[in-house]
């Protein structure tokens, strides 16, 4: 041992064995204070995303809802549009029958009326008419 170094101190260090040797300094301390604050601010940021991501969740499931109600009544509505539309298919397919059958019977009516006037005229056109059919017929036959 060095007789300048005092007694019960590691030589050339100048700070007591007890302080050296294991015994928390006042810097080590300040480290373990920031890294405990360190800790709790990181439970608290981790305890924040959970809490953060819940409510994202929650917000999120409203909004499917929501979206699925919208959804349900946009479907909704454009199912009775269509009933709406096929009903007024309908009303007009039943106009135009009309229309057709009031045309038919009004030709009809026309020929009756025509044979009445001309019985001959009539007679020599049905005549003329069935001739032409048989021809044609028996002419597809030879």
């Amino acid at each position: 041992m060095n007789p300048d170094t005092p007694r019960g101190t590691p030589s050339g260090t100048g700070v007591p064995a007890a302080e050296g040797m294991g015994a928390p300094t006042p810097p080590a301390e300040a480290l373990k204070s920031h890294l405990g604050e360190a800790g709790s601010h990181l439970r608290q940021a981790a305890s924040a995303a959970g809490s953060a991501l819940r409510e994202a969740a929650t917000a999120a499931g409203d909004e499917l809802r929501l979206g699925k109600a919208q959804v349900k009544s946009e479907l909704a509505d454009g199912a009775v549009a269509g009933l709406s539309a096929a009903e007024d298919l309908g009303a007009v397919g039943r106009e135009q029958f009309d229309r057709l059958a009031h045309k038919g019977r009004d030709l009809l009516d026309s020929a009756a009326e025509l044979i009445r006037e001309r019985p001959l005229a009539a007679f020599g056109v049905a005549f003329a008419a069935g001739w032409l059919i048989a021809r044609l017929s028996r002419g597809s036959r030879e």
